[in-house]
Protein backbone atom coordinates (compact mmCIF):
# COMPACT_ATOMS: atom_id res chain seq x y z
CA UNK A 1 0.00 0.00 0.00
CA UNK A 2 1.47 3.36 -1.00
CA UNK A 3 2.08 6.14 1.52
CA UNK A 4 -0.67 8.34 0.03
CA UNK A 5 -3.28 5.56 0.18
CA UNK A 6 -2.29 4.84 3.80
CA UNK A 7 -2.75 8.48 4.61
CA UNK A 8 -6.10 8.65 2.80
CA UNK A 9 -7.29 5.59 4.74
CA UNK A 10 -6.16 7.26 7.97
CA UNK A 11 -8.07 10.46 7.15
CA UNK A 12 -11.20 8.54 6.15
CA UNK A 13 -11.15 6.67 9.47
CA UNK A 14 -10.54 9.93 11.36
CA UNK A 15 -13.49 11.54 9.57
CA UNK A 16 -15.78 8.67 10.59
CA UNK A 17 -14.57 8.86 14.21
CA UNK A 18 -15.12 12.62 14.33
CA UNK A 19 -18.68 12.24 13.07
CA UNK A 20 -19.32 9.48 15.62
CA UNK A 21 -17.89 11.30 18.64
CA UNK A 22 -18.83 14.96 18.20
CA UNK A 23 -21.75 17.15 17.21
CA UNK A 24 -20.80 19.80 14.70
CA UNK A 25 -19.78 22.60 14.70
CA UNK A 26 -17.49 22.00 17.68
CA UNK A 27 -14.30 23.15 19.34
CA UNK A 28 -11.39 21.06 18.04
CA UNK A 29 -7.88 20.79 19.48
CA UNK A 30 -5.02 20.35 17.04
CA UNK A 31 -1.59 19.38 18.36
CA UNK A 32 1.57 19.55 16.29
CA UNK A 33 5.23 18.93 17.11
CA UNK A 34 7.98 20.58 15.07
CA UNK A 35 11.72 21.00 15.42
CA UNK A 36 12.45 24.37 17.00
CA UNK A 37 12.04 26.66 14.03
CA UNK A 38 10.19 29.96 14.29
CA UNK A 39 9.54 29.95 10.52
CA UNK A 40 7.67 26.61 10.72
CA UNK A 41 5.79 27.80 13.82
CA UNK A 42 4.72 30.94 11.95
CA UNK A 43 3.49 28.89 8.98
CA UNK A 44 1.26 26.83 11.29
CA UNK A 45 -0.03 29.95 13.03
CA UNK A 46 -0.79 31.59 9.67
CA UNK A 47 -2.79 28.55 8.52
CA UNK A 48 -5.16 29.13 11.44
CA UNK A 49 -5.10 32.95 11.23
CA UNK A 50 -8.45 34.80 11.18
CA UNK A 51 -10.34 31.77 12.49
CA UNK A 52 -10.60 32.82 16.14
CA UNK A 53 -8.08 30.15 17.09
CA UNK A 54 -6.39 30.08 20.48
CA UNK A 55 -2.78 29.06 19.84
CA UNK A 56 -0.34 27.98 22.55
CA UNK A 57 3.26 26.99 21.98
CA UNK A 58 5.57 25.17 24.37
CA UNK A 59 9.27 24.55 23.89
CA UNK A 60 10.71 21.18 24.90
CA UNK A 61 12.98 21.03 27.94
CA UNK A 62 16.13 21.04 25.79
CA UNK A 63 14.73 23.54 23.30
CA UNK A 64 14.93 21.12 20.36
CA UNK A 65 11.18 20.93 19.66
CA UNK A 66 8.09 23.12 19.83
CA UNK A 67 4.61 21.86 20.63
CA UNK A 68 1.85 23.90 18.98
CA UNK A 69 -1.68 23.49 20.37
CA UNK A 70 -4.53 25.13 18.51
CA UNK A 71 -8.08 25.27 19.84
CA UNK A 72 -10.55 26.44 17.22
CA UNK A 73 -14.21 26.01 16.32
CA UNK A 74 -14.55 23.85 13.22
CA UNK A 75 -17.75 23.37 11.21
CA UNK A 76 -17.34 19.70 10.25
CA UNK A 77 -14.84 16.79 10.08
CA UNK A 78 -13.98 17.58 6.45
CA UNK A 79 -12.74 21.02 7.49
CA UNK A 80 -10.69 19.49 10.32
CA UNK A 81 -8.99 17.11 7.90
CA UNK A 82 -8.43 19.85 5.32
CA UNK A 83 -6.40 21.80 7.92
CA UNK A 84 -4.35 18.70 8.87
CA UNK A 85 -3.51 18.18 5.19
CA UNK A 86 -2.63 21.84 4.69
CA UNK A 87 -0.22 21.79 7.64
CA UNK A 88 1.36 18.51 6.45
CA UNK A 89 1.79 19.95 2.95
CA UNK A 90 3.32 23.28 4.05
CA UNK A 91 5.42 22.28 7.09
CA UNK A 92 8.14 19.71 6.43
CA UNK A 93 8.70 17.21 9.24
CA UNK A 94 5.61 18.18 11.25
CA UNK A 95 4.16 15.53 13.57
CA UNK A 96 0.38 15.69 14.00
CA UNK A 97 -1.05 14.28 17.21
Amino acid sequence: MSESSKSEAFYKKLQEQLYDTSSWPTEYLYKFIIKSDSFKKNIIENIFDNMGAVIQTTESKNGNYISVSINVEMKDPETVIKKYKEVAEKVEGVISL
